[in-house]
């Protein structure tokens, strides 16, 4: 017998929607923990989502350029 899974919403969680020009997962990942979290800092970003702190300068650049998020100080969150 094979099982099929079926998912149900949740009432009162949003999902969040990712920008449709985004195609990195990394750079899709960081936009979701930002979406979920609010704001965090280089070093919350790299120890929540093991990355490392290049790949994320990367990735915060592209997604600051793209006007998709902002940095104020040490903090990055969603525009």
């Amino acid at each position: 017998m094979q099982g099929t899974m079926h998912s149900r919403p949740t009432a009162g969680i949003e999902t969040p929607s990712i920008p449709s020009d985004l195609e990195s997962p990394r750079a899709k990942l960081v936009y979701l923990f930002l979406s979920t979290h609010g704001e965090a800092s280089l070093s919350e970003l790299e120890s929540c989502l093991d990355m490392k702190k290049i790949s994320l300068y990367s990735i915060l650049s592209t997604l600051c350029e793209r006007g998709l998020i902002d940095q104020d100080a040490e903090r990055y969150r969603l525009c």
